[in-house]
């Protein structure tokens, strides 16, 4: 029987060689496009479970509230890691990690630029299943200046991986033993280091500060339901072990400081969460949101609701020329569950083929759909062990889904009505179908408007006035390497023509470098109730006019002026903050040591202020900004004018080999501050893609819909044609109830799409708001590709020769 279904069913798929073609495009883009955006989901919810004990891991965090001022850290105390372990039992380990940053490793006699480096306990392969493939993990990183590599690594350095014993030299000075080499730590991690460097290298690590934030550290319980337990004791352990310190460096208890309106506490983020839930200050790599997982599962849900849409409706719109078929089988009696099962074959059948093409097709397209989304996702044979399983449920929930309403519809036809030609058929009469255009073209609408209202906040970011200007500045970011010679190089390259000015400042707006200090207003007393927790840079007196930024008020420093080291520059969120009516000439205080004395204050008098910048995402409020004027050699950056940018670069380059025999690591402003915004420019170009793959789809259901009912009107068109109506009255004739079913599809979508596209936006502290001609806009667009749709079957029909359609009569 089973057989018969198959075999009948290929022959009708056959037969109707039309509406087969179009069904199986249809499917098969859209379960190419899901499982292309399967493959994004899958591997955004993977991060970190390639460790073995990733459900007992958990990072520390800190949250820090002085005053009105908040800051949540991804990284806590140099000692907390080794206390915890001391303190609870049910603690088994812990392992800090601190980002080294850009560093240089020789090879041979050239030295190469390596940024991803860090800093990591004996305890890290412990903690983390980072498989070692030659050393000892349980000594690797215990002594000073040693450093595991990964495999990759191992084999750019050494062109094999035996190296265990070797030397590296790093920084130029430091020769570091090579005590172990570990695979290469997967892509689906929150960090991704090449090199980890002993602990014990690093002096600061063993310092006992408890009032500082500097390593990312991370636990392992030796059970997970103990997270809780080890979170809700948090704070009385921070109190225990800080106490004296706070009263030393603050003159409060913890109590007092929590009364002023202050606090410092610690919590716990679960591993597996840190990569699309956590945005701290501090993260070791740039983290994804479940935001965009939502959004683009709900992008593969509706295309593949387009996709059995249309299904349906071809089916149920050609039920005329099945009818008599439906009726005979009845006569002959064909019980009622042979002709569903008939007709589900032909489903399952359809979404079969288009599986098969859609698994091809996204297979083919997957190192495109990487380069898009910024992605390393490959189909290995565990993605295999999934996808195959995965594939054959789709075809039995997709086929089943997609032909369920038509089987039933059709096998419900009764015979007598169907032989008698009382069955009304095609377009008109389908209160169903009707509905189900309305919705696939609703969500069609709906795409378009999210995929305006993502261009226009992409375009607001890269157009708005940041309060600075990032074209045209070129940040040489290894200066330091020159140490004393750094101020040196900077005076020779303004010198240079095509250089308007040159800064030395690692503090930049597109930088990482961040620093921020609690500073005292009102007076002297340095009471946290009258405290600000701002940014707090170094610059030089060049940093102003390089950066091109506008002053609100005072003046800029002066170098030659020995009094300005001891002033300091505001930006108005700051001046805002403070509430002084006059803020030029007031005084600000920062502790220097012990807050007990405040006599040893710092003092600082306020000479300018600086009109607001964005020294930070636009996902974030501007926050207030002090900058004073002290050497900070960690980059150099150079204001340029010149048409002969790459003769430039040639002579810059001179310059620096004069200084340095390094590699000259370098970019340009502009690039970087694009860069800081490129999860949201793939999101946007991921976004048109699918939206145009999801209108393409409704596309070849309303094609085939116009098609089929043009077909059932032949008759019809033929007769208004020998009475003299022309083609246009014939088409308007054929659109206008397609049409009425896209407006009505505009009125129900753009409500729901505004709102959505409104809580987007909500994550940006910066945004547009979304105009009315965004809403025209998207229903003109839906209009027309309708239009242009059912235009061109309509076109077709009415030029056709009337005769051909009447002479049967």
């Amino acid at each position: 029987m089973f057989r018969n279904y198959i075999k009948t069913a290929f022959r009708s798929l056959l037969k109707n060689k039309g509406f087969t073609a179009i069904n199986i495009l249809g499917l098969a883009l859209g379960l190419g496009a899901c499982l292309l955006i399967v493959f994004y989901v899958a591997d955004e919810l993977s991060y970190d479970r390639y460790n073995t004990k990733s459900e007992r891991i958990f990072r520390v965090n800190a949250d820090l509230k002085l005053g009105e001022n908040r800051k949540d850290y991804a990284v806590v105390m140099p000692p907390l890691a080794k206390t915890l372990v001391a303190e609870y039992p049910y603690v088994e380990d812990a392992v800090r990690i601190k980002n080294a940053y850009n560093m240089h490793v020789k090879k041979g006699e050239v030295n190469m630029v390596e940024n991803k480096v860090a800093f990591a306990d004996p305890s890290l392969f412990n903690v983390f299943t980072l498989p070692l493939i030659s050393g000892d993990a349980k000594t690797a990183l215990a002594e000073p200046n040693s450093v595991v590599l990964t495999e990759s690594n191992a084999k750019k350095y050494f062109d094999k991986t035996d190296v265990v014993g070797k030397m590296m030299v790093i920084n130029d000075n430091q020769s570091f033993n090579i005590t172990g080499v570990i695979k290469d730590v997967p892509k689906n991690s929150h960090f991704n280091f090449d090199f980890f460097l002993s602990m014990a290298t690093w002096a600061d690590s063993r310092s006992n500060a408890w009032l500082r934030n500097d390593y990312n550290t991370y636990v392992l319980l030796k059970d997970a339901k103990d997270a809780k337990k080890l979170a809700g004791s948090l704070d009385a352990f921070l109190l225990k072990m800080s106490g004296d310190q706070m009263k030393s460096e603050i003159g409060m208890s913890y109590a007092d400081f929590e009364k002023s309106g202050s606090y410092f506490r610690l919590n716990l983020t679960p591993l597996t969460d840190i990569h699309l839930k956590s945005n701290r200050t501090g993260e070791l790599g740039a983290n994804g949101t479940t935001q965009y997982v939502y959004i683009f599962s709900a992008i593969a849900i509706f295309i593949l609701l387009i996709a059995c849409v249309n299904f349906m409706n071809l089916s149920t719109a050609r039920s005329s020329n099945r009818a008599r078929e439906v009726g005979v089988r009845k006569v002959l009696g064909s019980p009622r569950k042979y002709l569903i099962a008939q007709f589900l074959s032909e489903s399952i059948m359809i979404t079969f083929f288009a599986t098969i093409i859609a698994l091809f097709a996204a297979i083919a397209l997957l190192p495109l759909f990487n380069q898009l989304a910024g992605k390393d996702i490959a189909i290995t044979q565990s993605t295999l062990l999934w996808l195959l399983p995965v594939s054959a449920l789709i075809v039995l929930v997709v086929g089943s889904l997609a032909g369920s309403y038509p089987a039933f519809f059709l096998s419900a036809f009764q015979p007598i009505d169907v032989l008698k030609g009382k069955l009304s058929a095609g377009f008109k009469g389908g209160g169903l179908r009707s509905f189900l255009v309305v919705f696939q073209f609703g969500i069609s609408v709906f795409l378009i408007m999210g995929t305006l209202v993502i261009k226009n906040q992409l375009n607001f970011i890269q157009t708005t006035n940041l309060g600075f200007n990032r074209n045209q500045v070129l940040v040489i970011q290894n200066a330091y390497e020159l140490n004393k010679e750094t101020k040196n190089f900077k005076n020779e390259l303004t010198q240079l023509p095509g250089v308007t000015s040159a800064t030395m400042t690692d503090f930049l707006p597109v930088s990482v470098n961040r620093r921020s200090t609690s500073i005292f207003f009102k007076d002297a007393t340095l009471d946290q109730k009258n405290s600000i927790f701002p940014q707090f840079w170094e610059v030089d007196s060049d940093w102003i006019p390089t950066l091109d930024i506008k002053m609100a008020a005072g003046r800029n420093f002066d170098k030659d002026r020995l009094s300005d080291s001891s002033v300091i520059i505001i930006n108005e969120a700051a001046a805002k903050f403070l509430g002084y009516k006059n803020t030029l000439g007031q005084t600000l205080y920062e502790s220097n040591g012990s807050r007990t004395k405040p006599v040893n204050a710092l003092k600082y008098e306020v000479i300018g202020v600086m009109k607001d910048f964005h020294y930070s995402s636009m996902h974030e409020k501007i926050e207030p900004l002090i900058i004073h004027l002290a050497e900070n050699n960690g980059s150099i950056s150079l204001r340029v004018n010149t048409a002969n940018l790459p003769g430039l670069m040639s002579q810059i380059k001179n310059k620096w080999s004069g200084f340095s025999p390094m590699q000259m690591n370098y970019s340009f402003m502009d690039q970087d501050f694009d860069a800081s915004y490129r999860s949201e420019q793939r999101v946007g170009t991921i976004f048109i893609i699918f939206t145009t793959l999801a209108i393409i789809i409704a596309c070849l259901g309303l094609f085939g819909l116009a098609a089929y009912a043009a077909e059932q009107r032949t008759k019809e068109i033929g007769i208004r044609k020998v009475l003299g109506a022309d083609v246009s009255v014939i088409v308007a004739m054929l659109s206008k109830d397609f049409v009425k079913l896209v407006v009505i599809s505009i009125v129900v979508a753009s409500p729901l799409a505004w709102y959505c596209m409104h809580l987007w936006l909500q994550d940006f502290a910066y945004r547009i708001n979304i105009q009315w001609w965004v809403i025209a806009a998207a229903g003109i667009t839906a209009i027309l590709i309708a239009v242009v749709t059912v235009s061109f079957q309509a076109v077709k029909a009415a030029l056709a020769n009337p005769v051909n359609s009447l002479k049967n009569e």
